[in-house]
């Protein structure tokens, strides 16, 4: 097995020897241990000194959860412990293994030994390929701190190749006992592409390869309550990576770790790919500050990204070494590439086996220079053109007749790109599968992208069956598909680049709406339970679709979805929680506006729906509410109603109320609130936010009486909102 080079699939880049491509199918680089307890997917839970680093707490694929310090996890972490068999002077004990893990929360597939198929870049090396690139960074690694930099920047275009290489030294010094962490973003994944989990998680994985470690970690967050809710990404990193990291170092055992072997060394890869584009910066300028405070710390930061300003300003100075990986994408890698994946297909492929029985060898070697030649260095574009060439699909043209074309695509993805959408472009959903893929905040299996859109899972595979060269498709039906590279979504998100297939941010509002329904349903238990996706990004996609389209354009949007079950009461929903809710922003949106037609949603709501008693006092998380956590009064300026819009309030009030005393008169029993603070919690329900609307009214009507008064200007009403928490 170990002479096995990785799949083509896997292939997004070469690598550096022959050791690599073992390491990248090593039994212990990708199990994953199921527990189906609290702790969830942990995988290499047992935690082992910095003289046996596989089990770094890796936390291999799984959910985002966190681990509770039951009986059950610590007999789980024994198990680990017995069936991995490390060699092994010190560790830390399952109970202290397991307190960390509930405490930090870490991500669990954020490492080098996540599933690759689950949790992408699925990026592995092939033998033989980057040598030269791979050697100058163990020879930057291995070298004194006296004479080089703490931090090297490795860095390139898209696809050529920047996760398989840093997969390839992250196994590389796992190996040396000298990998103290390793975190790989990724976009549109969840935490996997934020900073609000990055600094626990390289502190979890430094716990489990130094455990000693791993008391000061413990120290900072039990003597600091608020470290891990309300700290900077700047502050976490100090307090639980490299202060724990240096008072650590200090000990006789690492002492004689760096004098033998050299400095320990942190891998994080991608971090373009994070979201969070201020805390990056705050990172890499804090990281660089710690190191010129503390130039003997035997600790190195190897960092992949591409190209960014907002990286490349802070990155590019005397601290940092500089490694650009554009000018080390050799013909030769991508020749060597080229050869295996197609020697590997001719084995398993009877079509082509047929086809050279009779007519010779295929690719010939004329054909395969020139499509070396046309690939120009670009591992991606090599794994995509690749797929595109031997994928089945529905076009009836084999492997032999396809390599031609894509001698006829222009240099660089874009072609590719819309060759192999069009194979799918008038099926059946086609803009609606490829819409979701596109906007998802992340990977969704297919049984739930077909319980999202409201169709059969058979009708999204029939979409993305033919377009296997850019998109993983998992051999079951409730794991994640997700993206070979995120430069497909850039493509399609892209009018310039996609045309045809440009998703428009417009889609957010049905997928919110989608959410919503889904959601809304399994709490009235008409449907099964759904996955908290729904829940959680129902209101991120109504941001997302209101913050890019024009506001005139809002209730246009909002219209076309007016002849859908419930429309009303979405609408209603999601305008409570744009004006009340997390993230509110009063000058982005026409608050005024928004507000009436959040009242009048909730009337129609109440008129079209005979039985509204159902979800009159349904909480408001159910429909996407999350309250904010900013000063709330800095609202009262922001709900500014002008005396022309006060009779149109006054009626959706009265619409409310009568609906209210005829279908579900309960209701009615809530007390007003005293004053015009309002406490605005996630406890709240449609009928407390009516009783807010009946406030607000009065005082608007309060307002028109003194109108009346000789000397009174016109009317210009703000309400002060308090809104708030609860734990």
């Amino acid at each position: 097995m170990g002479d096995r080079p990785v799949a083509p699939e896997e292939a997004l880049s070469g690598a550096g020897s022959a050791e690599e491509a073992n390491d990248s199918t090593h039994p212990e680089a990708h199990t994953v241990y199921h527990y189906h307890g609290t702790v969830i997917k942990v995988g290499h839970a047992e935690v082992v000194n910095s003289g046996d680093n596989y089990g770094t707490l890796n936390l291999g694929s799984g959910p985002s959860n966190s681990a509770a310090g039951n009986q059950q996890d610590i007999d789980q972490a024994g198990e680990l412990k017995s069936s991995l068999g490390y060699r092994q002077r010190r560790s830390l004990t399952p109970y202290q293994a397991t307190d960390l893990i509930r405490l930090l929360r870490p991500i669990l597939d954020a490492s080098h030994t996540r599933d690759r198929k689950l949790s992408p870049p699925d990026s592995a090396c092939f033998a033989g390929t980057r040598t030269d690139v791979i050697r100058r960074i163990v020879d930057w690694a291995d070298s004194t701190l006296l004479w080089n930099t703490h931090v090297l920047w490795l860095h390139g275009y898209v696809g050529c190749g920047k996760s398989a290489i840093a997969l390839a030294i992250a196994l590389k010094f796992e190996r040396r006992n000298r990998l103290v962490a390793s975190f790989f973003f990724f976009r549109n994944t969840g935490d996997r592409s934020r900073m609000i989990r990055f600094a626990t998680t390289l502190a979890c994985q430094l716990a489990a390869a130094i455990p000693e470690a791993a008391p000061f970690i413990e120290r900072a967050v039990k003597g600091e309550p608020g470290l891990l809710q309300s700290s900077s990404v700047v502050a976490q990193l100090r307090r639980l990576v490299y202060e724990p990291f240096k008072a650590a170092a200090k000990r006789g055992r690492l002492l004689n770790t760096l004098l033998l072997k050299g400095a320990f060394l942190i891998i994080i890869d991608g971090l373009d790919e994070c979201e969070d584009r201020q805390d990056v910066q705050d990172f890499v300028d804090d990281m660089l500050e710690f190191f010129k405070k503390n130039p003997l710390v035997p600790l190195r930061f190897l960092i992949t990204s591409r190209v960014e300003q907002h990286i490349e300003g802070h990155l590019k100075n005397n601290q940092v070494r500089l490694e650009n990986l554009v000018n080390d994408c050799s013909r030769d890698d991508i020749d060597t590439f080229m050869t295996i994946c197609f020697e590997e297909e001719k084995k398993r492929n009877p079509v082509i086996k047929a086809y050279i029985q009779k007519h010779g060898d295929w690719p010939t070697k004329r054909d395969k220079h020139r499509l070396v030649d046309h690939i120009n260095g670009s591992f991606i574009f090599a794994s995509a053109l690749f797929k595109y060439i031997v994928d089945p699909t529905d076009d009836q043209l084999t492997p032999m007749e396809r390599l031609p074309h894509t001698l006829d695509m222009n240099p660089g993805l874009d072609t590719l790109y819309a060759r192999t959408l069009s194979r799918s472009q008038y099926v059946p959903h086609f803009t609606d599968v490829i819409s979701t893929f596109a906007l998802l905040f992340r990977p969704l299996p297919i049984v739930e992208i077909a319980k999202l859109l409201g169709i059969e899972t058979y009708e999204v595979v029939r979409v993305l069956i033919n377009l296997q060269a850019i998109i993983h498709i998992p051999g079951t039906d409730d794991l994640p598909v997700t993206m070979c590279h995120t430069s497909l979504r850039d493509f399609l998100t892209t009018e310039t680049r996609s045309g045809a297939f440009f998703v428009s941010p417009s889609y957010h509002i049905k997928l919110s709406y989608q959410c919503f329904r889904l959601n809304f349903g399994s709490e009235l238990g008409t449907t099964q339970r759904v996955d908290e996706y729904y829940r959680e990004k129902c209101h991120r996609h109504w941001t997302e679709f209101t913050s890019t389209i024009p506001g005139a354009s809002i209730h246009a949007g909002l219209e076309q979805l007016s002849h859908l079950p419930d429309y009303h009461l979405f609408s209603f929903g999601q305008s409570f929680s744009h004006l009340f809710g997390y993230g509110y922003d009063c000058g982005a949106i026409n608050a005024r506006d928004i507000f009436i037609s959040c009242v009048e949603s909730l009337a129609l709501a109440l008129e079209c729906d005979p039985e509204p008693g159902r979800w009159m006092h349904m909480k408001l998380r159910n429909f996407g509410f999350f309250p904010s956590a900013f000063d709330p009064y800095d609202r009262a300026h922001c709900l500014g109603i002008q005396q022309e819009h006060a009779t149109t309030l006054q009626h959706h009030v009265k619409r409310i109320e009568t609906a209210i005393r005829a279908k579900d008169p309960r209701s009615l029993l809530l007390g007003l609130y005293p004053s015009a603070q309002v406490e605005i919690s996630e406890d709240w329900t449609a009928a407390s936010a009516y009783k807010l609307f009946k406030k607000i009214n009065e005082q608007v009507q309060a307002k028109i009486v003194e109108l009346a008064r000789p000397g009174a200007s016109g009317l210009k009403l703000s309400i002060g909102l308090r809104v708030s928490e609860v734990d």
